[in-house]
């Protein structure tokens, strides 16, 4: 298959798929060694024909990519697009509207939670995925056969995918359900990485209130130079060099090279003194303005509660034939076990009709969860 690498053939393929009611698009990118992901291949398939897409030619503009990917007309159809759709948002600043991704899709029809891409071709397009070309070096010029047809394989067998998936949720009336799901994936916010909120995926490691200022000013630096070098956050310092740091606090270059988790010479290299400008700013900051972390599992009562809305969860999925982790996540259930009144997307719109009003009641007394026949039932 010939590959497009020229603007004119690209405008040329996005007119021709623009006609469509809808395109599948799928990517292949690096990145193992960047912080931002390297785009390698662009897939798109219309319901008559599939174009491949190098975006690393020298002759290319992505312009008209991006006109389709933001043409209201055309719904585009990603397998899990978060990132994806990163990618688009980082390129072109737009992200493609209307939008449906056959992951959340399969999720709502009952395909369990994060289904694979391989097991929906199977039991909807009926076809087999060939894998071999999965993990291989995109970047890399030319790209084989074996590597093209794999990139095809991916937006024309998820044609069949989505056509099955539209009919079964127009069948069931749950199409809404879904486009609830497109507009977080549609919120430029779900793709803005802010330093300042680095240390929240740090913070379950936290032993001590006292730690909290250090990780902040230590996790936002880390973001930021990784951003800078564009490299991956661990080249930059390891999670468990950043933590022991966090936990001993060394206030002087002899303090942090003693360190065992901090590679040797670090601690006079650049980056060592600004860790240890970061440490310095963590002591300055006022306790009384750091974010408090909640610990909803420590709250006497609750763990019953939480047992028991797992049960009423995963019975409610099975009765619906809908995927639990789309219905309400594990927080949501802590959160209504504290709070009745809890601000969690369980407790609204489709999700509360489903479950939320049944796990009030459940928790309230006025329901009830029985075995009959080996199974839980709700009443």
């Amino acid at each position: 298959m010939k590959l497009i690498a020229t603007t004119q053939e690209l405008a040329e393929a996005c007119s021709r798929l623009a006609a469509h009611p809808f395109v599948t698009v799928d990517t292949e990118f690096l990145r193992e060694t960047t912080y931002y992901p390297k785009l390698c291949l662009i897939q798109l398939a219309s319901p008559d024909e599939a174009v491949m897409v190098d975006p690393l030619a020298d002759d290319i503009d992505l312009a008209p990519f991006m006109a389709l990917m933001a043409d209201t007309a055309v719904v585009k159809v990603f397998h899990a697009a978060r990132q994806d759709l990163e990618i688009v948002w980082m390129l072109g600043r737009i992200l493609p509207t209307p939008l449906f991704d056959t992951q959340v899709a399969a999720m709502v029809c009952g395909y369990g939670d994060s289904v694979g891409y391989e097991q929906l071709v199977n039991d909807l397009a009926k076809a087999r995925v060939d894998k071999s070309s999965r993990f291989t070096d995109w970047s890399r010029r030319p790209l084989s056969e074996a590597q093209l047809a794999y990139a095809e394989s991916d937006v024309t067998h998820l044609r069949d995918v989505y056509l099955a998936l539209k009919a079964d949720l127009e069948q069931t009336g749950r199409a809404g359900w879904v486009d609830e799901e497109m507009a977080v994936l549609n919120s430029p916010a779900t793709y803005e990485v802010k330093p300042e909120n680095a240390w929240q995926r740090l913070k379950g490691r936290i032993r001590k209130p006292k730690e909290l200022p250090a990780l902040m000013e230590l996790a936002a630096w880390r973001e930021r130079e990784a951003q800078h070098r564009d490299v991956p956050r661990q080249r930059v310092l390891k999670d468990d060099a950043l933590m022991d740091i966090v936990q001993r606090a060394p206030r002087s270059v002899e303090a942090l090279g003693e360190l065992r988790s901090v590679p040797n010479g670090f601690e006079r290299s650049r980056a060592g003194g600004e860790v240890l400008a970061a440490i310095e700013r963590a002591q300055e900051l006022d306790p009384r303005t750091l974010p408090r972390i909640e610990r909803e599992r420590g709250r006497p009562g609750n763990g019953a509660v939480l047992d028991l809305l797992k049960v009423l969860l995963k019975a409610t999925a099975d009765a619906e034939r809908v995927a639990p982790k789309i219905i309400a996540s594990t927080d949501d259930l802590e959160a209504i076990a504290h709070d009745d009144a809890a601000d969690v997307p369980a407790l609204h719109g489709w999700r509360r009709e489903l479950f939320g009003e049944k796990a009030l009641a459940l928790k309230n007394g006025a329901l009830a969860l029985r075995i009959v026949k080996g199974r839980v039932t709700v009443g």
